[in-house]
């Protein structure tokens, strides 16, 4: 009652009534008021997902002494600054959906992709009004499902100005130091049931691309000569930024132990050209965090955006979360990186994330997907059928000292929902995936 008494104060605030019935037609009866206040209201109160559904695909409660951790895409993007937050505060029915996911899976700790930045704002209103908001009959938790949760700014549309894709124009999206339509779009947040170390953070998003030993360089190749060329200048080169977006340490306190949470999401390797530079990013972007948990000597270049030097100490337990745009066996990527980083002895060796709902769409939807070599129940976005298919893109990967326990990709069938209901999958692209571990 208290979720509903706020959201009818809101509601009757007169700035806002005055606002929304000065865009109506006008209003000739008392009745025509008052249905059009019922319509408004309707919107706040309605149900993404009805309560036979939420009860029918909701996970069970994780296993005693155990965690469950997610990472999901949710594609909380928007094309101009501030208006993610504007359809956040209007009530937004994507972020319905997507909190009503997240409500079904009730992870201990939680890492989104993709929620613009905007000095912080869209994370807190999604904590505030979306996540911790009960969002079916169902689905509404004793207490506040997070209570705890981390933000920071990105490198995306972030002016480098500088001429990036070398077209002639120093201020495409393509020429931020990361690809964005404005600073902070497509930018991420870590949420928790438990206390998030804020002093111990660190972030990378000033690490250079050039202080990686042996980073995969973009070049060219002359057609004529086949003289090989690298496609930016030295002088360019010494200032690109590695992250795309940003790679997060963010630990957190889980009883007397504490777990990294080792955040990202590297960049698309596709969306260039000859020079492959969105695939060599990619690849180096996914090597930072091998190197950054392995912390053998190819670590020695990893230094923070607060200036200290070194990687993980090897004796921490982690769990590496994010969408990181490579399939270790289908799509474009430079595959290497994510092959590497799965057989890394500092991972988890365990059963890879499952759906039965992405093997129901990998035989419906077809065509590009009958050409892939991955196991379509390891899929977790649902992409273009004709030119890529479904792909595993989005991880989450505990470290060897974890004992796992359980996992999945949430993708119901189309059996598991009914029709009202089917919306809810296609809030995004890409699918929540969740695993269950015991810290050692």
């Amino acid at each position: 009652m208290r979720h509903l008494r706020k959201r009818f104060d809101v509601l009757f605030r007169p700035s806002l009534v005055d606002h929304r019935i000065i865009n109506m037609p006008k209003i000739h009866s008392l009745f025509a008021v008052i249905a059009s206040i019922v319509s408004l209201s309707s919107s706040f109160f309605s149900s993404p997902i009805s309560a036979q559904t939420a009860s029918s695909i909701a996970l069970p409660p994780v296993a005693k002494g155990a965690i469950r951790i997610a990472t999901f895409n949710a594609a909380l993007n928007r094309k101009s600054d501030g208006q993610l937050v504007k359809d956040l505060r209007a009530g937004d029915e994507q972020a319905k959906r997507i909190a009503t996911i997240v409500q079904l899976v009730a992870p201990d700790i939680l890492l989104l992709n993709e929620v613009d930045y905007s000095n912080g704002d869209a994370a807190k209103i999604l904590f505030e009004d979306y996540l911790n908001k009960p969002q079916a009959p169902k689905l509404a938790p004793e207490k506040d499902l997070f209570k705890y949760y981390y933000t920071s700014s990105v490198n995306t549309g972030v002016p480098s100005g500088q001429d990036l894709n070398l077209n002639g124009r120093s201020n495409d999206a393509d020429d931020g130091w990361g690809y964005g339509a404005f600073p902070g779009q497509y930018g991420m947040a870590v949420f928790s049931k438990q206390p998030i170390q804020t002093d111990a953070i660190r972030t990378f998003q000033m690490l250079k691309w050039s202080a990686m030993p042996q980073a995969k360089r973009p070049f060219v190749t002359d057609k004529t000569t086949g003289e090989k060329s690298f496609f930016h200048s030295d002088a360019l080169w010494q200032e690109l930024r590695l992250s795309s977006k940003s790679h997060w340490d963010v630990p957190i306190q889980i009883g007397s132990s504490i777990l990294h949470v080792i955040a990202s999401h590297p960049t698309p390797p596709v969306f260039d050209g000859l020079e492959d530079r969105n695939g060599c990013r990619n690849h180096d972007e996914i090597r930072l965090i091998k190197d950054y948990v392995e912390g053998d000597s190819n670590a020695k270049y990893i230094v923070d955006d607060n200036g200290k030097a070194g990687p993980l100490s090897q004796s921490s337990s982690f769990v590496i979360l994010g969408d990181l745009n490579a399939d270790p066996a289908d799509g474009s990527g430079i595959s290497q990186g994510i092959v590497d980083l799965l057989a890394s002895k500092r991972i988890a060796s365990n059963t890879t994330p499952s759906s039965q709902g992405a093997v129901e769409a990998d035989a419906k939807q077809g065509q590009a997907n009958l050409k892939q070599k991955g196991k379509p129940e390891h899929d977790t976005a649902d992409f273009n059928d004709k030119s890529t298919g479904n792909l595993r893109v989005d991880f989450a990967l505990p470290s060897s000292d974890c004992t796992v326990i359980n996992s999945g990709v949430f993708w119901p069938t189309v059996s598991d929902l009914s029709d009202v209901d089917r919306e809810l999958i296609e809030a995004s692209d890409h699918r929540l995936v969740w695993i269950d571990i015991r810290l050692p």
